[in-house]
């Protein structure tokens, strides 16, 4: 697992081929979905940590990969599907929670002055390995088909994602 994270830190497209293909990966993705949340709550400066944030953090990160999964799957499938798309929302789960793996490094986001410079690194890296788990998931030839899905994505996803703050807020 700990091998597969750090291809998905350094954008390996054949470690999200290889986590695709591996249904037993799929508890690893989870796990690290909820790793990555609980590094964000804990190195987010503007949050409390504390089990009153911890707990909601992660399950809210959680609920956002099956939501972000779900999302993707449907664009990537039905909307900007190609001829050789083939995926399912299981593989697109898996290679989006291994795309989480930069953010286990939010975690120190603490650290006074370049905490922030690494929370933010973290978050780009996530973005771009997420691009690449939807590319390699979906099958496809062109990043920014990829690309494209996940902009299009976007938009439901933060509709969604809205309702837990606004039912915790």
């Amino acid at each position: 697992m700990i091998q597969r994270m750090l291809g998905a830190v350094t954008l390996r497209s054949t470690t999200f081929e290889e986590v695709e293909a591996d249904q037993s990966a799929t508890k690893q993705a989870l796990f690290i979905v909820a790793l990555s949340a609980l590094a964000a709550s804990i190195g987010n400066p503007n949050t409390t940590i504390g089990f009153t944030t911890t707990i909601p953090a992660m399950l809210i990160g959680l609920f956002g990969w099956a939501v972000w999964a779900w999302i993707t799957y449907l664009v990537g499938t039905k909307l900007l599907g190609t001829t050789t798309t083939v995926a399912s929302w299981s593989q697109l789960a898996r290679t989006l929670g291994f795309a989480q793996s930069p953010g286990v490094f939010k975690i120190f986001g603490w650290i006074p002055i370049i905490g922030p410079y690494i929370f933010i690194t973290a978050s780009v890296l996530q973005l771009a390995a997420m691009i690449i788990a939807i590319r390699q998931a979906l099958d496809y030839t062109s990043t920014l088909r990829a690309i494209a899905v996940a902009i299009i994505g976007f938009i439901p996803y933060l509709l969604l994602m809205s309702i837990p703050f606004v039912l915790l807020g």
